[in-house]
């Protein structure tokens, strides 16, 4: 249930239920066992139970600005009217008005302020009452792609592909705890001891997963995964992911219909270039996709969108990718795109693929077009049938038309290292056939990955398809990928 904007304000830290089991904490040293009673300013004014001082979230002494901070989060409460503020269903109306209401409560202050530190104090405030705190300005930074919370005063980003620790930090964890709560209440979900774990989106569409004591043993842990600015196709042509002749190939099996895996790591961009190789499905189609957080941005106007949710506190209503594939099946769709196939879901994607349902998207974890099959077939086993390995090598075999491997190189860029042809099978194997590949070559001095896309000169089997789909294939394309 989403919260109030009055508890909200408040931030206090997830309560468990009276009937959650209350692991034993083990105080710090020189701390009493008797637990505090907790603020709920989110400050760290006390904690008790799982909130009590842990391995580096012991609270310091607080500065004179960040008492006045604390001050004027508690004097805020008071004064504003929450009923107004909580029928204005803009973000913006809701931050302008704490913003007038926090700076005529500064005009009272005593402390002596620079008007550039009073600006900055009027945003912190701000970020604490409707953003993420400490981090806001972090998530606000568009070169950011990731924040890695590792405790309250251990913070990491990722910028253009490198990690690299940050000085921002929270006061406590208790103060970290809140703003976790903020950001999961918002969506309708919870955390607590008996709910530790959590994933949830943030209305830009970011992936943010928490975990919180006693499953995180040193202290809460909070990670967003940033929904970064779209990049197209010509785009990634543009950063060196791949090459003209490379994306015009892709490009014309996603117009003819070929059914096609993206492989990869985490982080290697398999999300981006699904979503830049979407941007080729003729907008004529009805398209439904289905993801565990929706990430994907299609720019057709026929576009139906599915996500799978988890169990609530009684551990019911859990609706998986399975489900949700099945579903779509009912719902006349044209193509599907599963956001990553992770799971059972595998068997019904495929069997989907082999029944009319041609052109369909998907991704999955593996480090080699090889890999990727290896696990859909062990993703087959978890659906619970009993199919031989050569039924589900031919199952893959007739489904798949297309992989593409990406990887995130050791300098942080990614690039589309092989385009896999998935010819059948012969005996017990599945034939492939690499058509395009990237050659590392070594590292630059400044530790870039050096390297040039070959196309190993084959041409593929389905260029036949892409040509009775009136797309023209020349001899020099699998000639010449430079």
């Amino acid at each position: 249930m989403t919260k109030s904007l009055r508890e909200r304000l408040q931030g206090k830290p997830p309560v468990a239920p009276a009937d959650a089991p209350v692991p034993p904490t083990r105080p710090a040293a020189g701390v009493s066992s008797v637990p505090g009673t907790p603020t709920g300013d989110g400050y760290g004014g006390g904690a008790s139970g799982m909130f009590g001082p842990r391995k580096g979230g012991d609270a310091s002494a607080l500065s004179p600005v960040d008492e006045l901070r604390r001050s004027l989060h508690r004097k805020l409460i008071d004064r504003l009217d929450l009923e107004a503020l909580e029928a204005l269903t803009d973000e913006k109306q809701i931050a302008s008005q704490i913003r007038q209401a926090v700076a005529e409560l500064l005009r009272g202050e005593t402390t002596p302020l620079s008007q550039t530190e009073r600006e900055d104090l009027v945003e912190q405030v701000v970020y604490e009452v409707i953003g993420l705190g400490p981090i806001e300005p972090l998530f606000r930074d568009r070169t950011v792609s990731d924040i890695l919370v590792n405790g309250p005063r251990d913070i990491y980003v990722e910028r253009a592909g490198r990690l690299q620790r940050v000085p921002a930090q929270f006061r406590d964890e208790t103060h970290l705890l809140s703003v976790i709560d903020r950001i999961v209440s918002r969506v309708g979900r919870r955390v607590d001891e008996s709910s530790p774990m959590v994933d949830a989106r943030l209305p830009d569409g970011s992936r943010v997963n928490a975990i919180i004591p006693p499953l995180a043993v040193d202290a809460p842990i909070l990670s967003i995964r940033r929904f970064g600015t779209e990049l197209g196709a010509s785009r990634l042509v543009e950063l060196g992911a791949l090459t003209e002749d490379m994306l015009y190939l892709l490009a014309g099996c996603v117009k003819a219909k070929l059914n096609i895996v993206v492989s990869g790591g985490t982080g290697s961009g398999k999300t981006t270039l699904l979503n830049a190789l979407s941007s080729f499905i003729p907008a004529t189609e009805r398209v439904i996709t289905i993801e565990d957080a929706a990430e994907l941005r299609l720019q057709q106007n026929h576009v139906v969108r599915l996500e799978t949710r988890p169990p609530n506190s009684e551990g019911r209503g859990e609706v998986m990718t399975r489900d949700l594939v099945k579903n779509a099946l009912r719902m006349r769709p044209d193509r599907i795109i599963v956001g990553e196939v992770r799971s059972a879901e595998a068997i019904d994607m495929l069997q989907a693929m082999n029944t009319g349902h041609e052109g369909s998207l998907t991704t999955v974890h593996a480090n080699s077009p090889r890999d990727a099959l290896s696990r859909l077939e062990t993703m087959m086993l978890f659906s619970g049938t009993n199919l031989p390995d050569r039924a589900m090598r031919e199952q893959i075999a007739s489904a798949l038309d297309v992989i593409v491997q990406v990887s995130r190189m050791s300098d942080g860029t990614r690039r589309i290292v092989s385009v896999t042809e998935v010819m059948g099978i012969d005996g017990e194997i599945v034939q492939l056939q690499e058509i395009f590949l990237f050659r590392k070559l070594g590292l630059t001095v400044g530790g870039r990955v050096s390297g040039e896309f070959e196309a190993t000169g084959v041409r593929p089997r389905f260029a036949d398809r892409l040509v009775l789909a009136g797309i023209e294939v020349p001899g020099r394309l699998f000639f010449g990928a430079k």
